[in-house]
């Protein structure tokens, strides 16, 4: 066990420093593992003087990222600090090109440059690792990269975002709205202060991202995803999911069509007895569709300073193992250009809510409307106050009252174009709502 493998770490928040604490404190095991000895050399934050309960006396103080990434005194660069630009960016193509292999929990990084990276770690002989870039504590780099590898995959989807699910899990289970629970979120250390990168779903979309091209072997195009985020759902959603047997989850979905690939991420109507139905609070779970496994799915924690470290350290471990693999399973000259699938061909059935005027006829127009574009209605439901009311026939007040409407399989084209011309037709008010429904196992 001769050999000695030197790390430097950019970045010591939350995750940092639960890194650099397993590093020094299961030094042993790890080298065991291993079979090779981890030497914290070399660390850089913004704050140096900053108290994190460590001891990094023995690691070298560095002032910026990039000087580090350089440096001949480690082999191993961590980069933790986090966007998709700027000192990140700059430390890991410095890394690269220095020879040094990288590991990265970055996500944003590699949504917008993962291609470039992987080409430039591929020209250097050396590995980007970044297992905790996608699910946190969940190893689904792994198992697409290496345990799935005989399989052909046909559709990777999960709950991708903890904060998310657990707005949309307290909103279930206590009948709270969409605020107040984004609220609790942000004063338990959930949600950020700016929720918008997560409620909105583009932290959902660059994992997905990823994992389209871990996946599929295409190049990453995290621009080609559809994202819609979960602001939009209120206790009214909740509680007609919850009557018709579904739950409501913000999902990424990717999958093979006969137009190419859909990548997707929006609120979806889960059926109550789907493993990802079952996935509550701020865990997350990944299903992976294999011609030969079929499905698989995996679930734990999705963010946290210690779930996420030890990702970092697994990666860890295989460098020191000398496993090397190509970035996104596939080479990057292999690697075919992504080819996005038309969204609105999307097939599968929807949820629709909509609040219906005191307009003679209404009910009777929005049928035909349905009907006209060709699509199957499974139920058609008006009631009386709100969602788990008695359903009425009629409407027999003045007050708007609100229609269900759940359609059998069709195209999202479809739906929305029988949505824009019940709108025309000015006998609702607001926007209607739509949820696909995904009948998932």
């Amino acid at each position: 066990m001769s050999a000695k493998i030197k790390v430097g770490v950019a970045g010591l928040g939350t995750v940092g420093v639960s890194f650099c604490r397993i590093v020094l404190e299961k030094a042993q095991m790890l080298a065991t593992r291993s079979q090779c000895q981890f030497e914290l050399t070399g660390v850089t934050a913004r704050s140096k003087g900053k108290d994190r309960g460590i001891d990094l006396s023995g690691a070298q103080w560095f002032d910026d990222a990039v000087s580090l990434a350089k440096a001949p005194s480690i082999d191993v660069f961590v980069e933790l600090i986090g966007g998709e630009d700027g000192d990140a960016l700059a430390s890991v193509e410095a890394a690269l090109k220095a020879g040094k292999h990288v590991i990265t929990a970055n996500k944003a990084l590699l949504a917008k440059h993962g291609v470039a990276l992987a080409t430039l770690a591929e020209e250097n002989s050396v590995s980007l690792n970044y297992e905790a870039a996608v699910a946190g504590g969940i190893p689904i780099v792994k198992s697409m990269r290496e345990t799935l590898a005989g399989n052909d995959v046909s559709r990777v989807y999960g709950i991708l975002n903890g904060t998310c699910n657990y707005i949309l899990t307290r909103m279930e289970r206590e009948g709270l709205s969409f605020n107040a629970c984004l609220a609790d979120a942000q004063r338990l250390g959930y949600a950020e202060a700016d929720p918008t990168f997560d409620i909105e779903g583009y932290d959902t979309a660059h994992k997905l991202a990823l994992l389209t091209s871990l996946a599929f072997g295409t190049q990453v195009s995290a621009d080609d995803i559809y994202v819609e985020g979960i602001t939009s759902i209120t206790t009214a959603d909740i509680l007609a999911a919850e009557e018709l047997g579904y739950r409501i989850k913000l999902l990424g979905v990717a999958q093979k069509t006969d137009t190419g690939i859909e990548q997707r991420v929006h609120p979806t109507m889960v059926p109550k007895n789907s493993a990802i139905a079952r996935v509550s609070g701020v865990l997350n779970a990944v299903a992976a569709d294999g011609d030969a496994v079929g499905e698989v799915v995996l679930v734990g924690p999705g963010a946290g300073g210690d779930a996420t470290a030890s990702s970092v350290v697994a990666d860890l471990i295989d460098i020191g193992r000398g496993v090397r693999l190509p970035v996104f399973g596939t080479p990057c000259a292999q690697l075919q250009p992504y080819k996005r699938a038309l969204m609105r061909r999307h097939e599968g059935g929807y949820y629709i809510r909509l609040t219906l005027k005191d307009t003679a006829g209404a009910f009777a127009l929005i049928a035909q409307e349905m009907a006209q574009k060709g699509i199957s209605l499974q139920s058609i439901v008006q009631r009386r106050g709100p969602v788990g009311a008695e359903p009425v026939n009629e409407q027999d007040g003045k007050e708007p009252l609100p229609v269900i409407l759940i359609t059998h399989d069709t195209t999202e084209l479809a739906v929305r174009e029988a949505l824009e011309s019940i709108t025309a037709l000015n006998v609702i008010d607001g926007k209607p709502q739509m949820l696909r429904i995904e009948n998932l196992n």
